[in-house]
């Protein structure tokens, strides 16, 4: 597939950092871009066969908690998939993964206290929570977000649960770190654009990258 979206540059980056052998999508695709999920999720297969044991996804996630402001970190806790789809569905190729993967413990709690200290350590405030991916492309409603909150969201977005799905099909281990990019509570709902959330993406982008650097450094 080829990005379709403002702020992803759709490239496949492998070098090393921090001593260690890494691949790095610039950008990612989307379910609302109109790609089959399988399409959309090829890259954590083909990173699976080059040797990858360890996933880390990032986004950019309107927060649902009044306590989050534009900027913060939140490290993912769990996932709810709201998107009315899984990238499983269909005939399962035993070689890849069991036909009923348990994800108990979609993302991996060593990694996620990992991060925690890497966190500590380098003076980067980080929060937790669960995030809720839906399928977009429309910013919610203010019903929705009550909906999304009362279940148990901390924060939502269009990505990463269906390549979250994957990895864990696949026994990768998995760290999800969200940038809150705005605050999207039901009661100060008010419009938003995605040049706002790219513009805050790339604000708080390279302190997510000191951060990963810190993780892959102990791995």
């Amino acid at each position: 597939p080829e990005v379709t979206v403002s702020g992803h540059a759709g490239n496949l980056i492998l070098g090393h950092l921090a001593g260690k052998h890494v691949i790095a999508m610039q950008g990612r695709f989307h379910y609302y871009e109109g790609y089959v999920l399988r399409s959309i999720t090829l890259p954590v297969r083909i990173f699976k066969e080059l040797g990858v044991k360890v996933f880390i996804v990032t986004n950019a996630a309107g927060g649902l908690k009044k306590s989050f402001s534009p900027g913060d970190i939140m490290l993912i806790t769990d996932q709810i998939n709201l998107t009315g789809a899984n990238p499983l569905v269909g005939p399962n190729d035993d070689a890849l993964g069991p036909r009923f993967p348990d994800m108990s413990e979609a993302y991996d709690g060593k990694l996620l206290k990992l991060a925690g200290q890497v966190a500590k350590e380098r003076g980067i405030p980080v929060k937790e929570g669960v995030y809720v991916g839906v399928s977009g492309p429309n910013y919610e409603t203010p019903a929705e977000l009550k909906f999304l909150s009362m279940i148990g969201g901390d924060a939502v977005g269009m990505s990463t649960v269906h390549e979250v799905i994957v990895a864990r099909h696949a026994s990768l281990r998995v760290l999800g770190i969200s940038c809150i990019s705005d605050v999207a509570t039901p009661d100060g709902k008010h419009p938003l654009t995605h040049e706002q959330v790219v513009a805050q993406a790339e604000t708080t982008g390279p302190t997510i990258g000191r951060l990963i650097e810190g993780v892959i450094e102990k791995l």
